[in-house]
């Protein structure tokens, strides 16, 4: 089962009129672990409003530079806003890090001082009813971080198979009734297509095999979890851009990933793990670092962070 279930990390408020209170997790962490120096060429792959990038901004001078990645379009203009006193330094990419040496290449950039990941969903889209990633307000079915993307949650709940969507709900959600709960979507598409967050929410509930009142998560967190990470790809694109980070990492340069769920970080845990044996990389912290009590209390959606931190061996 999964632990500390979160799908979301904290990086924005809920509404536009108050996107300057943007909050990163841990970023004293981050700093001081990932250890952004003078003049260094950074990579952030997963830019969102830009918080840690204003942070290792600072921390590299005029003469540094950043490349952001994001998959969302809408993100990505949002965070050039905020970075306009840094623009010069910056290079802003969309797309998906998994394609790190394609976006690298094109920059010219052969190896770079540091990587950063900081994984999972933002408030900014999480909040947004439109974009479908919450059960906790209605809008359309989508839960695509890049709009470009094809395929939405609307085309995995009405299209795949029962059996697609019970493995996928029992591998990236790791929920005990994912029979149960495919078999009735399929019986409610049957009748009308699922087109919106709460009625994907109502057929989940319908599913179970009791009465709420004694889980500690609405019992249809591992099902949105579970399609989100389907429909992005999160874990494989993680796979394939762990292993590139490694390839661009100068000898003693760090990589820092901020996990907020259990199966990213024993992706990370596991990968860095393999680097260690092979002596490619040197573990910071045996142990993931956690957010301290006083984060947690002043931003709730820190609590299940995990921080993993590596560094590039001389070969």
């Amino acid at each position: 089962m999964i632990s500390e279930l979160v799908v979301e990390k904290n990086v924005e408020e809920t509404t536009p009129s108050k996107k300057n209170n943007h909050i990163p997790v841990m970023p004293q962490e981050v700093l001081e672990y990932l250890r952004p120096r003078e003049n260094d060429v950074i990579v952030d792959c997963t830019m969102g409003l830009g918080g840690h990038a204003l942070a290792i901004l600072q921390k590299i001078g005029p003469h540094g530079r950043l490349i952001g990645i994001d998959r969302d379009a809408q993100s990505l203009k949002m965070v050039r806003e905020r970075l306009m006193p840094y623009l010069d330094q910056c290079h802003f990419v969309q797309g998906d890090f998994r394609d790190l040496d394609r976006t690298l290449g094109g920059l010219g950039i052969r190896d770079v001082d540091g990587i950063l990941f900081d994984l999972g969903i933002s408030s900014f889209q999480l909040d947004n009813p439109q974009r479908g990633f919450s059960f906790q307000t209605d809008g359309p079915l989508d839960m695509r971080m890049d709009q470009n993307n094809p395929v939405s949650a609307f085309d995995v709940v009405n299209s795949f198979s029962e059996q697609e969507i019970a493995a996928i709900l029992r591998d990236y959600g790791e929920e005990r009734w994912h029979h149960r709960i495919a078999r009735q979507i399929v019986r409610q598409r049957a009748v009308r297509p699922v087109a919106t967050t709460q009625e994907l929410r109502d057929v989940v509930v319908q599913a179970m095999p009791y009465r709420r009142g004694h889980e500690r998560i609405h019992p249809a967190t591992r099902t949105f979890q579970a399609i989100r990470i389907a429909v992005n790809r999160e874990l494989e694109s993680l796979e394939a851009a762990l292993d590139k980070s490694l390839e661009f990492l100068k000898p003693q340069a760090r990589i820092a990933v901020l996990a907020f769920h259990s199966l990213e970080d024993r992706i990370v845990k596991q990968k860095f793990r393999t680097w260690a044996k092979a002596g490619l990389a040197e573990l910071i912290v045996k142990k993931p670092l956690r957010p301290g009590e006083k984060e947690c209390l002043e931003n709730p959606r820190a609590r299940s962070a995990r921080l993993r931190i590596a560094v590039k061996r001389i070969s």
